[in-house]
């Protein structure tokens, strides 16, 4: 693991500093040091945790406008997205983790959880962020409690349980400008004494704010989705607790708009938010999950959790990738996929010093994935007045639709534990293992070219199947040092894994076919946990350092758009973050959070291009958020406040070669709501808005100029803005 010493040495001075720096400058929240979180998959208060953990509860989700997991990077110190294939399939980026590779049977190194399930592939996300209890994002590695997948972190979405012996619910309802109306609530009912029952769902409709200014075309970029969760919880006797939650979720809305700039940067008098697009075909996403779980108390010092889960979703959309009204490229997506899942873990709670956790998992995860190149379909090439196979034989690629199709099944087993043991009052050591068996198929893949009629034209990759099998063991070892105020300094030494992939970008030759080796990182970290000025002040600081190797990476070539999965042989990234929340008053809260971050390659070719020294993608050097909670008047009519929020980031690119017209300058997003609530606390009002200056930035870009002319771009919501009423009962 190298030098860990003068690591761990660099690292506390960083900390220290950060401390000095921050203090004198802040006020944040102390509501954060009363939030339960289980990121160690124990209840404890997320003050006690010796993790860098963000948690955000619920209520404060909802009020934010927080609808889809997109949202979050305004709030979490670190984290970025890039949102190449649309909302609501984020691939995430934690402290410069992140994945290249936007094909839809991949998984990202920055693990998505809903209740403690495992959503690994995009067509399983769906809708998700309503009726929630809190969010957890988890920063750095989590190889031993969540395994393959997470060396940059995790994100766990937990919804709210059902109660037992209460009856109650809500009902939220909003207008918005693009003529967006939505709803929301959930209700609780009692099933006898020992059982209850909740049911919860959401629902939303808006135009596209993409203006498509092609006669009779839609615009782009609308919302149409809904969901609905049922929970049931049951305690039969004491010790014994079963819950059972079963979803789904259905998204139809008109597919995102690609911003596609020509070389001139000229694009025909459209304005940032205009387009000219041809293609009106709907995305189509649906998600169906259910999952058991069961406590099960051994003992007064024993506990046996079993979460068992079953997982299916599809996800279908053509994007129109020129961006304009010709036949230049267009991509249609197809993802089908399921899993089955199973985690068993005994948890102990002796009261002494020495305390565990041991577990085994299994998971299988099925996809079927299907894509085409779909290029240049309205070129006569032969020019004999008809398009047909035939002009997709002479000019092949040109008039052709070049599509892959295959099955992958992925099978993974792991045996993990977690230990602490206090070596005194102050001073408590834990340490984890996991080791993980994982196997992959990838069969009946094969690429064609087909015709504008879909006939068959050459088959240019024959019909191939791949393997892998993986051994590996990740580990943590970390020393907590509680101070006699209660505040808490940690350090830890971690190592994370992210599972070998199959390349589904492989169209035009064979040796585009490949496995990308294991990603694997070793994280260095010490942190501080602080409360004081009698808990109002809440002053969360870490610091790291990684060793990054064998990052997967998806490199598209500019010239021929032929695509091959590397690995980018070794990266370094360190940085740290602090988050502060000040309750100045009763009244006022105050909340900021910082991100720092310097991420570079130190060995890799791409394209044939040395990228030694390059920065890594999706890695801005600063994110700054923040935000005020003032309720300015209270009395008889209720209570009205005020919530002004901004979220910061510096520059970053999308891309490992650092192109510089492809940079991403650093910009601001400004939001906010204002709030009224009644007396009883049973009714609402809010007027809310985000990205209130209407900035223009992107959220992904790729070259693609030298092949088809343009570059290939991503752009972020404009303004939005609504007003919701709601209702408690």
């Amino acid at each position: 693991m190298g030098n860990i010493s003068t690591k761990m040495l660099a690292l506390s001075g960083t900390l220290l500093t950060g401390l000095a720096w921050i203090h004198p400058a802040s006020a944040q929240e102390a509501s954060q040091g009363d939030i339960v979180v289980t990121a160690a998959k124990r209840s404890e208060n997320v003050q006690s945790v010796p993790i860098s953990v963000s948690a955000i509860g619920g209520d404060a989700l909802a009020k934010s406008r927080v609808s889809s997991v997109d949202s979050l990077v305004t709030k979490v110190a670190n984290l970025q997205l890039t949102s190449i294939v649309g909302d609501n399939t984020p691939i995430f980026a934690l402290r410069g983790v992140s994945m290249s590779d936007y094909s839809l049977n991949q998984s990202s190194p920055v693990a998505t959880y809903y209740d403690e399930v495992y959503k690994g592939n995009f067509a399983f996300l769906g809708v998700a962020m309503y009726d929630l209890e809190r969010v957890e994002v988890l920063r750095g590695p989590q190889g031993t409690l969540y395994g393959k997948n997470t060396t940059g972190g995790a994100v766990n979405i937990i919804s709210r349980e059902a109660k037992l012996g209460e009856t109650s619910g809500y009902l939220n309802a909003g207008y918005g400008n693009y003529n967006r109306y939505e709803a929301n609530g959930a209700v609780n009912v009692p099933l006898g004494e020992k059982a209850a029952l909740r049911v919860a769902g959401t629902f939303a409709r808006a135009d596209g704010w993409f203006k498509n200014v092609e006669p009779g075309m839609p615009d782009l970029a609308s919302t149409r989705e809904y969901a609905f969760r049922g929970t049931l919880k049951a305690e039969p006797v004491e010790g014994l607790t079963f819950v059972l939650r079963a979803s789904t979720s259905f998204q139809n809305p008109q597919n995102y708009g690609i911003y596609a700039q020509p070389e001139a940067d000229h694009r025909a008098g459209l304005s940032r938010w205009e387009i000219a697009s041809d293609v009106a075909t709907r995305r189509r996403a649906r998600t169906t999950s259910v999952a058991l779980t069961t406590n099960i108390d051994l003992s007064d010092a024993i506990a046996l959790t079993s979460i068992t889960s079953y997982d299916k979703g599809t996800l279908f959309f053509r994007e129109d990738t020129d961006g304009t009204a010709t036949k230049l490229l267009e991509i249609p997506y197809y993802d089908k996929a399921n899993q089955f899942a199973q985690d068993l873990r005994l948890t102990s709670d002796t009261g002494g010093p020495f305390d565990f956790i041991l577990g085994v998992y299994f998971n299988r995860e099925k996809v079927f994935n299907r894509t085409a190149f779909e290029i240049a379909t309205d070129v006569d090439v032969n020019e004999d007045g008809t398009i047909d196979a035939q002009d997709c034989s002479d000019g092949l690629p040109l008039a052709c639709k070049v599509q892959n199709q295959f099955t992958q099944v992925k099978k993974s087993v792991a045996i993990y534990s977690d230990l602490k043991y206090k070596l005194g009052e102050a001073v408590t050591l834990r340490g984890g293992l996991r080791y993980t068996h994982d196997t992959g198929r990838q069969t009946g893949f094969i690429s064609q070219a087909l015709g504008v009629d879909d006939s068959v034209v050459a088959t240019l990759i024959p019909l191939s199947n791949l393997r892998f099998k993986k051994n590996n063991f990740s580990g943590k070892i970390g020393l907590d040092y509680k101070l006699a105020d209660g505040n808490l300094l940690y350090a830890s030494v971690s190592r994370g894994y992210r599972a070998p992939s199959f390349n589904a970008q492989a169209f035009f030759d064979p040796s585009e076919l490949s496995v990308a080796k294991a990603e694997q990182v070793t994280s260095y970290e010490v942190g501080a946990k602080t409360q004081f000025w009698d808990r109002r002040v809440t002053l969360n600081v870490a610091g790291f350092y990684y060793d990054y190797k064998n990052q997967q990476f998806i490199n598209v070539d500019p010239a021929s758009a032929a695509q091959t999965l590397l690995n980018i042989p070794r990266s370094r990234i360190y940085g740290g973050e602090a988050e502060l929340t000040v309750r100045a008053a009763d009244m006022l809260t105050v909340r900021a959070g910082m991100g720092v971050l310097s991420a570079k390659i130190r060995q890799g070719t791409v394209s044939g291009v040395d990228v030694s020294d390059n920065r890594l993608s999706n890695a801005p050097s600063l994110t700054l958020n923040g935000g005020v909670d003032w309720t300015v008047a209270q009395g008889s009519f209720g209570s009205l406040s005020f919530h002004p929020e901004v979220a910061y980031q510096s520059s970053q690119y999308f891309e490992v070669l650092n192109i510089p017209r492809l940079k991403q300058k650093g910009y601001a997003l400004l939001s906010g709501h204002i709030d009224w609530e009644s007396a009883d606390e049973r009714f609402t009002a809010s007027l809310w808005a985000k990205n209130l200056t209407k900035q223009f930035y992107f959220t992904s870009r790729v070259d693609l100029l030298a092949g088809f002319g343009f570059d290939y771009n991503h752009i972020g919501n404009p303004r939005t803005y609504g007003v919701s009423v709601g209702a408690k009962f």
